[in-house]
C-alpha cells in the first residue's frame, strides 16, 4: 500500500545520486515593479522598479533541482563571453552545480530571458512582459568538441546522464550519439526531458514529454486511458526506450515501460497555481534520482508529481529542496 511515509523514505536514497546534465543554459533575469500609475506616452502601467535577481533556467533547473534535493550535479553547456555568462555560472556554483563543463561560445551570446513583474502588497506578482535573447544556431566546431569531450570524461564519474532541450542548439545529433556511446561503455543511463523532438533520443533509458509534444509527434490526440496505453507503447517500442513517461498537467503523470505496463498516477491533491514555470524540471530532476535510487516506478511518479505540485505554487523558475518535498509528501493520506 502506498503511504506517505513510504515515499518519504525514499528521500534520503537521493543524497549523493550524481547528474551530468546536458543542455541549453539560460540566464533568467526578473526585474520587479510596483504599479504606479499610467503612462502619458502610451496606455501601458508605468512600474516603479523594486529589485532584480536572477535565476539560473533552461537546463540549468534540472541541475539546481539535483543539488537541492541531495545529489551531485555537473552542468555541460554553453554560454557567452558577456556578462550574463558571468552572473549565470555564478548563480550555478552559488548553489552547489559543478560548472566545469560550461564552455565559452565567443560566437553567441548567453541565452537571457528577461521577465518585467509587477507587484503589490497584497497581490501575487504578475508578469506584465517577457524579452528573449537568444541564439537557437546548433553548436559545432571546437565548442562542440569540447562539450563531447568533457561528457566523455565525466560520464565515469556519474549515476545518469540527463538531457534538457529547450531548442537553444546543443543537444543536437553528435553531442547525444556520443552520449549513447560512452553511456553504453559505462551502463550509464540516459534521462531525457525531450521538449518534443523524441525522434533524437532513440536508445535512451528513460524519455518524458508533455501532452501536446506527445499528440504532436504521433499526429493524433490522447483522448483516453485506452489510447493512452496504446499511442505509449507504440511510442516506447518506436524509441526503443525502457520508459517513456507524458507529464498531464493538472492530470498527473502516465507512464509504460519496455514490458508493456502502462498506469497512470494523478495528481494526489491539486494545489492553487501560481507559476508553472520550472515545473516540467523538477519533475526530471526526481525522476532522474529516483531511477538511480532504484525506486520503483510507480513510486518515483508519486514523487514527482509532488515535485511539479511544489513548484506551481512558486514564482518563476523554482528550486525544490528536499525538505520541500518532504513537507509535501506530508501532507498525502495514508
Amino acid at each position: 500500500m502506498l503511504t506517505s511515509e513510504r515515499l518519504r523514505n525514499y528521500l534520503p536514497l537521493f543524497e549523493g545520486k550524481c547528474v551530468v546534465v546536458v543542455g541549453d543554459l539560460y540566464h533568467d533575469e526578473y526585474i520587479m515593479g510596483k504599479p504606479s500609475r499610467i503612462s502619458r506616452e502610451a496606455p501601458i502601467v508605468v512600474l516603479e522598479y523594486r529589485s532584480r535577481r536572477i535565476v539560473p533556467g533552461g537546463a540549468t533547473a534540472p541541475a539546481c533541482n539535483v543539488v537541492a534535493l541531495g545529489g551531485k550535479a555537473y552542468q555541460l553547456g554553453v554560454i557567452g563571453n558577456d556578462a550574463p555568462g558571468s552572473e549565470l555560472l555564478e548563480a550555478l556554483s552559488s548553489r552547489g552545480v559543478n560548472i566545469d563543463g560550461c564552455v565559452v561560445d565567443y560566437a553567441r551570446p548567453t541565452t537571457n530571458k528577461l521577465r518585467v513583474v509587477a507587484e503589490g502588497d497584497h497581490i501575487f506578482p504578475q508578469q506584465v512582459a517577457r524579452i528573449d535573447h537568444a541564439v537557437r544556431t546548433p553548436i559545432n566546431g571546437e565548442v562542440e568538441r569540447q562539450l563531447v569531450d568533457y561528457l566523455r570524461r565525466i560520464t565515469p564519474q556519474v549515476d545518469a546522464i540527463l538531457f534538457s532541450d529547450y531548442k537553444c542548439g546543443v543537444v543536437q545529433e553528435r553531442v547525444i550519439a556520443a552520449a549513447l556511446e560512452v553511456a553504453a561503455e559505462y551502463n550509464t543511463p540516459i534521462i531525457v526531458d525531450s521538449q518534443g523532438d523524441l525522434s533524437n533520443f532513440r536508445r535512451c533509458t528513460l524519455i518524458k514529454c508533455n501532452l501536446q509534444e506527445a499528440e504532436t509527434y504521433l499526429g493524433f490526440a490522447l483522448e483516453n486511458e485506452t489510447i493512452f496505453a496504446e499511442a505509449m507503447n507504440r511510442l516506447c517500442s518506436e524509441l526503443q526506450a525502457q520508459v517513456v513517461v507524458i507529464t498531464r498537467g493538472a492530470d498527473g503523470i502516465s507512464v509504460v515501460d519496455a514490458s508493456g505496463q502502462y498506469f497512470h498516477t494523478p495528481v494526489a491533491a491539486p494545489s492553487e497555481v501560481f507559476d508553472v514555470t520550472g515545473a516540467g524540471d523538477a519533475v526530471i530532476a526526481v525522476l532522474a534520482l529516483a531511477w538511480v535510487a532504484k525506486v520503483p516506478l510507480q513510486d518515483a511518479t508519486h514523487l514527482a508529481n509532488s515535485a511539479g505540485q511544489v513548484v506551481i505554487q512558486k514564482l518563476g523558475n523554482a528550486t525544490i529542496y528536499r525538505r520541500d518535498l518532504d513537507e509535501e509528501l506530508g501532507k498525502l493520506r495514508g
